[in-house]
């Protein structure tokens, strides 16, 4: 496992106790979720992100971030997914700003971003399951610019963005990673239609609809037909840092189940004390940190730029969710009746991990991917 240096265990130790403190199931999500906001999140604990550094973390210092990488980030997220506080970190720090990165649009783009004031979201997917390759939205030559037509499904923060990094299809078929163009389209572009879900985990996800969006030649990201690398780019870090999410999802259910075994007493005795359960909380123990291992090897591939960090990351993510999973069905089970009521917390940990399981990838398409990757 990685062995994190000083400077990371104050990041770690920094990002736990303002999370611990602000970012709790009480102050965020229950309370977003009950009076039906419509972003899933707080702008203010957002902001709050910014003017702690951690919403430029991967912003590179010259554009007023931290100019950290993959590791670092994994160790916010981690927790971000124990204490399940909405925000819009994973899509708008991690993931665009790895597609922005090099390209001109960072310089206007960055600034908001790690300032805690812009939100972005990667409109990728246009079926019920993760296919990047599959994208058949049309992208269209126009004047000085092109024309977008065509549909996208489960766009996280999609409602509340800025900024949607939208993948089209400019050459090719579906199917094909050539002629995928990777585009910058803001929220107020005329033609764009917004459907917003609210999901299992209250989160936010929206369908967006464009009839005839027109955008200029500006905003391509990268180049035309070579969207590929950017977008890959994109969900490399946004694979990564939901596997590091998810590794929290289970620790914070897990560690909210052994809590409950040191307290809930059955036939005159804790039922931390029964064997039976002690063995489920070993294994679970683990599990978990088998997940978090793997997560912290992808962080650590994809910041050297090693050649196996692809493979990793799709492991990192199908162990993760498949540890998160199990955590939240033991926890829910192990908690007995109570587990099934809304009013213990319990449970927001098993939607988190039903919906943060299937962002980027489930775990059928990871261990679909790593075996390709692998020459199967």
């Amino acid at each position: 496992m990685t062995i994190l240096t000083d400077e990371q265990k104050q990041l770690n130790e920094m990002a736990k106790g303002f999370l611990a403190g602000e970012g709790t199931v009480a102050k965020q999500l229950r309370h977003w979720r009950d009076i039906g906001c419509k972003d899933g999140f707080g702008h203010d604990l957002w902001k709050q992100f910014g003017e702690l550094g951690l919403a430029g973390i991967a912003v590179p210092e010259a554009q007023g971030g931290l100019g950290l990488g993959a590791v670092e980030t994994a160790l916010v997220l981690e927790e971000v997914g124990r204490n399940l506080t909405p925000s819009p970190f994973l899509t708008t720090a991690v993931a665009a700003v790895r597609a922005l990165d090099g390209s001109a649009l960072a310089e206007r783009w960055f600034p908001g971003i790690a300032a805690g004031d812009t939100v972005a979201a990667l409109a990728v997917d246009e079926g019920r399951h993760h296919a990047p390759a599959a994208t058949a939205l049309a992208a269209k030559r126009s004047g000085n610019g092109f024309t977008l037509s065509g549909a996208k499904q489960f766009v996280v923060h999609g409602a509340s963005a800025d900024l949607i990094l939208v993948a089209a299809r400019t050459a090719g078929a579906p199917g094909e990673t050539d002629g995928i163009t990777l585009f910058a389209v803001e929220k107020d572009a005329e033609g764009l239609a917004v459907d917003n879900v609210a999901l299992a985990d209250a989160s936010k996800a929206a369908r967006l609809r464009f009839d005839d969006v027109q955008v200029d030649a500006d905003a391509v990201i990268g180049e035309v037909d070579g969207g590929w690398a950017p977008l890959s780019r994109a969900l490399s870090a946004g694979r990564a840092g939901a596997a590091a999410e998810l590794v929290g999802v289970a620790a914070g259910a897990a560690d909210m189940t052994n809590d409950y075994l040191k307290q809930r007493k059955q036939f005159g005795r804790l039922i931390g004390e029964f064997q039976a359960l002690q063995h489920r909380a070993a294994h679970l123990f683990s599990e978990i940190e088998i997940a978090r291992a793997a997560a912290w090897k992808a962080a650590e591939l994809l910041d050297k730029g090693d050649e196996r960090a692809e493979l990793m990351v799709s492991v990192a993510k199908a162990k993760a969710g498949r540890a998160a999973k199990l955590s939240a069905q033991e926890g829910v089970q192990m908690h007995g009746g109570i587990g099934m009521t809304d009013e213990h917390d319990i449970g927001f940990y098993m939607k988190r991990e039903a919906v943060l399981g299937a962002l980027f990838g489930d775990e059928r398409f990871h261990a679909n991917r790593v075996a390709q990757l692998s020459g199967y």
